[in-house]
């Protein structure tokens, strides 16, 4: 199963402050990355993306401390276990992973129009398994970095036709603010 560690009885369910204290290990009150990953599933029994749990963190870490509060925990449960019921509509044949073309259905129903040359790139970028398909931890990288990307060409596309022009430099400042 992907997402959070599953409640001790399954018909109980824990609430995100219940989950945040036994994520919290070392009980000081912040949520490391660390800890956050070590409470993390993708399914494959391989670590969760590093890279992904950084990225989670960041957006809802408000005070810079390197990790989530309590309160700040709650909303990233909500946003992982939004991700975790985005991946299951999505991964059709319950494998577990995002295929090339499961990933085109996601990309596309969430607005983007992208071709089938590009839809293998990011298959060859997110797939840390090698296996031709994503698992979830991968597949929430794949849409935070893409997102990332598009916001960042959206304030150079002034007229919003899908084109811009931009300098060297101000290439680079966009693609290194997003990696």
């Amino acid at each position: 199963p992907v997402g959070l560690s599953p409640p001790p009885h399954p018909h109980q369910t824990r609430s995100p402050i219940d989950q945040a204290h036994s994520v919290d290990k070392d009980r000081s009150g912040v949520i490391s990355d660390t800890e956050l990953q070590q409470a993390l599933s993708n399914g494959t029994w391989t670590p969760f993306n590093p890279v992904t749990v950084r990225s989670i963190i960041s957006m809802f870490d408000r005070e810079n401390k390197g990790g989530v509060n309590f309160n700040e925990f709650a909303g990233v449960w909500k946003y992982i276990t939004d991700w975790q019921n985005i991946f299951r509509t999505y991964d059709r044949d319950n494998s577990g992973f995002i295929d090339k073309n499961e990933l085109k259905q996601a990309l596309t129903g969430f607005g983007y129009r992208l071709s089938d040359q590009f839809y293998n790139t990011l298959i060859e970028k997110f797939d840390r398994q090698r296996k031709g398909q994503v698992a979830f931890d991968d597949f929430i990288q794949c849409c935070i970095v893409l997102q990332r990307l598009t916001d960042v060409f959206r304030r150079y596309d002034t007229d919003q036709d899908g084109w811009i022009q931009v300098s060297y430099e101000q290439y680079l400042s966009m693609v290194f603010n997003v990696v």
